[in-house]
């Protein structure tokens, strides 16, 4: 009983305790009570209300061995009649203690511990998150990256396959129309007058002799 009425005086240090009838109705309607104590010597029209507020709140509760005095001193108080435990490892630890000198508790303790089980697995996937939120999500590994590179390749060489040899031809041909291209290119202003000063020397000096150098001119031999 010492053990137990420690974790209670513990829980009230934590303010995780509802203490006294109207306290304990409120944490139950509010869905913050997880177990709620009723002491021995308590009246039969508390224990109608607790049966009433764990109703409504959906939790648990039972008569413990400790009379009101008793309870009340551990938790500061001349007497008290009923508190709810808001916690839900406060309220795992009391039923383990309570199902420790008595059987009868036995399938509340394992209830509360299934329920403390699920509100750790809450609580994990809430902090893991609000960690994500915060950070990102992580970015790849270069060990995952070096891995991913050769099936980002290969699924390009499935869908295109190239060899040497064709890749020879296409730079050929791409030439050969590049080449084309450029010959079919209609030339310039400039370059259609240069051709056409070209024809025009060649034209007017068709009929002239080749000067003859180093024997000096044709009228010199003539002599």
């Amino acid at each position: 009983m010492d053990k137990l009425l420690n974790l209670i005086g513990l829980a009230q240090k934590a303010g995780r305790l509802a203490v006294g009838e109207e306290p304990t109705g409120a944490a139950a309607r509010a869905r913050d009570a997880r177990l709620i104590l009723v002491a021995a010597d308590a009246a039969e029209n508390s224990v109608r209300r607790v049966r009433h507020f764990a109703d409504a709140g959906q939790c648990l509760w039972c008569r413990i061995a400790a009379d009101k005095d008793v309870l009340g001193r551990a938790v500061g108080r001349s007497s008290c009649a009923m508190l709810a435990v808001m916690d839900i490892g406060f309220a795992e630890a009391i039923a383990k203690k309570l199902a420790e000198g008595d059987e009868r508790f036995a399938e509340t303790a394992q209830r509360l511990s299934v329920k403390a089980q699920r509100a750790a697995e809450r609580r994990r996937e809430a902090e893991a998150h609000e960690k994500n939120i915060r950070t990102g999500k992580k970015k790849q590994t270069a060990k995952k990256s070096a891995e991913a590179a050769p099936k980002v390749r290969a699924e390009k060489s499935v869908g295109a396959p190239r060899t040497a040899k064709h890749s020879a031809a296409e730079r050929l041909t791409g030439a050969a129309k590049h080449g084309e291209a450029k010959s079919a290119k209609k030339p310039d202003r400039a370059a259609r007058k240069r051709s056409a000063v070209k024809a025009a020397a060649r034209a007017r000096y068709a009929d002239s002799r080749p000067v003859k150098r180093g024997k000096g001119s044709a009228k010199k031999e003539k002599q």
